[in-house]
């Protein structure tokens, strides 16, 4: 349908569907009768004619989160206010929400966009604000394939609403999630086609990814889905794994390149990922904490969206010993300085959403 004919009162009624009573997309293509692609169209209308404005609110954060997080690591900060009651589904709906509007304000024209799945990343893709683009391109920054995984679907349909909303172009990366042997890794790493994917990866503008954690109300899909055997998982934490950033194992004093499932990962390195010039984390609750604190510390976040609660406990975490190490590190360096456009810190109202 052309956009002339949807009246205003249609427009509001779906804007006012997705950016103030939470629906998806998909919910409210199926309440209306249309495909999804109608109302990614219709909500990009809305925002044309100003019946959505899309406004940076800037807010000082309570005791100074935000202020503390990014002088003490060297990253932009955007800390949500969450009620306390509020679910762990609604939390990370409301975080996902700055995160996704975050994106949609620095996506352009050209812009090449790398995404790694998960639960969160795919939470904050439901919330975009569809933007027309012209030469985007949104790559997979790590695999997704497993035996008896139904994640590549998942994956595909991501990457599609991303591309969807910015009028963009996918880039798929048809590897497993973690090799069996880290040598056919590195002969796979050899063939062209998937060296084209890695190279792309590595000159993305953007990358956008979460912190995977095997405790807490939400259990992260790598575990939950089965990727790694118990031996696997058991052994990494005897490593002093706390968490992982594209299913890139890190400890809590940024430390990484040791650990030895990492030599089996599809995930970028993350020596690569901290020179892509931005780099946005989303975090919800505290039992991401250890890994949102060793992705800072290994200098892999530019921005850092997460709730009041996380970010109080971010500021609390203090790695434990290494394994074979008495006591702490001393003198761990701080996040790489980033090359990044300005931007305003995102802070919306407590109980925006009805959370």
């Amino acid at each position: 349908m052309d956009a002339t004919a949807w009246s205003q009162s249609q427009l509001q009624r779906v804007a006012t569907m997705y950016y103030v009573q939470d629906e998806t997309m998909e919910a409210i293509a199926l309440r209306h009768n249309v495909s999804r692609s109608t109302v990614s169209r219709q909500l990009k209308e809305a925002r044309r004619q100003g019946i959505v404005r899309i406004s940076v609110v800037g807010q000082e954060q309570t005791s100074g989160l935000g202020q503390r997080i990014e002088e003490q690591f060297g990253v932009v900060a955007h800390v949500v206010p969450v009620r306390e009651t509020a679910s762990e589904s609604h939390r990370l709906a409301q975080v996902a929400r700055v995160a996704g509007s975050l994106l949609s304000d620095w996506m352009d024209n050209g812009t090449s966009l790398g995404l790694a799945w998960g639960i969160t990343v795919s939470t904050v893709v439901e919330h975009l604000v569809p933007k027309a683009t012209r030469g985007a391109t949104v790559v997979q920054l790590n695999g997704a394939v497993h035996v008896g995984s139904d994640e590549v679907p998942y994956v595909s349909a991501l990457l599609g609403r991303a591309c969807e909303a910015f009028d963009a172009r996918p880039v798929y990366f048809p590897v497993p999630a973690f090799f069996d042997d880290p040598a056919t890794k590195a002969a796979l790493w050899r063939e062209r086609s998937v060296a084209h994917v890695v190279d792309l990866q590595r000159a993305c503008d953007i990358a956008v990814f979460g912190v995977g954690a095997w405790r807490g109300g939400v259990i992260s899909q790598v575990y939950a889905g089965g990727y790694l055997r118990a031996a696997d998982l058991a052994a990494t934490e005897a490593a002093g794994a706390v968490g992982d950033v594209c299913t890139m194992f890190v400890r809590g004093d940024g430390s990484y390149a040791d650990i030895p499932i990492n030599a089996r990962s599809s995930a970028l390195d993350l020596a690569d990922l901290a020179r892509i010039p931005r780099r946005l984390c989303v975090a919800v609750g505290v039992a991401r904490v250890p890994g949102v604190v060793g992705a800072l510390r290994a200098g892999v976040v530019s921005d850092l969206v997460l709730d009041q609660d996380a970010a109080a406990a971010v500021l609390d975490f203090r790695p434990s010993p290494r394994p074979g190490q008495t006591r702490p590190r001393r003198g761990l360096r701080r996040a790489a300085p980033i090359r990044r456009a300005p931007a305003s810190r995102v802070d919306p109202p407590a109980g925006r959403g009805g959370a």
